[in-house]
């Protein structure tokens, strides 16, 4: 396992470009096993989510090649609905797979999915989206392996669906196993997340009929195929998450940061918070879609004024960034509430953040309660969740002396050679084994 050794308190100044959302991306890999022909995809983050579902979607047949930030993807010889072992234990958004597999074959075997341990994120969900469309499901408990195959209904007529809760995963998973089925699908209660919008217009590019990605209420209008390579070359969406990441690291370690590829709208409530926190930033726009956000610490933070952060899906205050924030909170003068409103175990971290010396009480499993400014101290501390990691790593920046984060492989999850883009900034990050 490897660690991170960070010798703290430097300022930070340059340019950091953000990569592709990984919370798109890894979807498009599981869709492209629906194209019939080579998918170019660009700007795809070279993270171990990435890596894992490439092992995921080769276990079936799929043949890759990934230069750079762009990655090829050969879906024509896919020959399996039961992906290995393996990489599923080790990824949860494999989930997503699922979906596909039933568009193109009728039926998929999968095993309970691995992951982040961040709290209970059982896949019933999604066995109800599949099972409302005219799925049959079988679980073996002995090898905690489902069998899912498609009965009469699935494969002909019109469905109208509604969700068990506005679940990302499962909006996705159902929208994609019904691409390729025969009639119209109406999905309700979606989620309405951007990464669900980019993997909607990943797949109409390719030749599927969705609508209503961003709202509430999808509707796919079923074809026969998807289109090969010419129709399908792609650039993933910047990650928002990672976009927020670096400017709570600019605010917290001072010096002028200026953040590339970015899209304002998808952290609107984010910049809210900024702004009620007194984080110094200001956006310009770059072209018609994208911005660049400019950090320039001057002001001393401040809890915000509203006190209370509080997940919600999209467009509310993201949970993936909720750690992260809280590592700024720290910083901040006064009193500030996190309300965990969808995890359950997602403070793992306070326990280090404490270690270090901040303020901080867990109220309860969804609250807590953080007062500072307070100095950190560098610790040997331990990451066991890709955000919560992060927000270790955004801890040891700002701390005092050196801390050493071991298990750092889960922030490669989610952020590609993060050590190596921080350290052009300024910082002082060693990887070791």
């Amino acid at each position: 396992m490897a660690k991170f050794i960070i010798q703290g308190r430097k300022k930070l100044a340059g340019t950091f470009a953000v990569l592709g959302a990984k919370n798109a991306a890894v979807k498009m890999l599981a869709a492209s096993i629906m194209i019939k022909g080579e998918t170019t995809i660009h700007n795809v983050p070279r993270i171990l989510d990435i890596l894992r579902m490439i092992e995921v979607i080769e276990s079936i047949g799929v043949k890759t090649s990934f230069e750079g930030n762009t990655l090829k993807i050969d879906a024509s010889r896919v020959n399996s609905f039961e992906p290995n072992e393996d990489p599923i234990k080790k990824l949860r958004g494999a989930v997503v797979i699922i979906g596909p597999l039933l568009s193109l074959f009728g039926e998929a075997k999968f095993f309970e999915p691995g992951g982040c341990i961040i709290g209970a994120r059982p896949i019933d969900y999604h066995i109800k989206a599949f099972e409302d469309m005219g799925v049959e499901t079988n679980y073996s408990q002995e090898n905690n392996r489902y069998h899912l195959k498609a009965n009469g209904s699935y494969r002909g007529g019109d469905k109208d669906i509604s969700l068990e809760e506005m679940s990302v995963t499962t909006t996705e998973n159902a929208l994609m196993a019904a691409v390729l089925r025969k009639g119209k699908t109406t999905i309700r209660i979606c989620a309405c997340e951007p990464e669900i919008v980019d993997l909607a217009n990943f797949l109409n590019q390719a030749g599927a009929k969705i609508t209503g990605a961003g709202t509430n209420t999808i509707v796919v209008e079923g074809v026969d195929k998807l289109n090969p390579t010419e129709y399908t070359e792609y650039t993933v969406m910047p990650d928002r998450i990672e976009a927020g990441t670096i400017a709570i690291a600019a605010a917290i370690c001072g010096g002028k940061v200026e953040i590339t590829n970015i899209i304002p709208e998808h952290l609107s409530l984010v910049l809210n918070k900024f702004k009620n926190s007194n984080v110094d930033y200001q956006i310009e726009k770059t072209d018609k879609v994208y911005s660049k956000m400019i950090v320039d610490q001057k002001r001393e933070l401040i809890a915000p004024n509203t006190k209370w952060i509080d997940t919600r899906p999209y467009p509310g205050f993201p949970t993936d960034l909720q750690s992260p924030f809280a590592v700024l909170m720290t910083q901040a003068n006064g009193r500030s509430k996190i309300f965990e409103t969808l995890f359950e175990a997602r403070f793992d971290y306070v326990k280090w953040l404490v270690e270090m010396g901040a303020n901080i009480e867990v109220v309860n499993p969804f609250i807590v309660e953080i007062t500072g400014p307070t100095k950190l101290q560098g610790k040997k501390i331990e990451s066991s969740d890709l955000r919560g990691g992060a927000a270790l790593l955004l801890a040891g920046l700002c701390a005092e002396g050196k801390t050493e984060i071991e298990n750092v492989e889960f922030i490669d999850r989610g952020y590609e050679n993060i050590d190596i883009r921080l350290n052009k900034l300024g910082a002082s990050i060693e990887r070791t084994n």
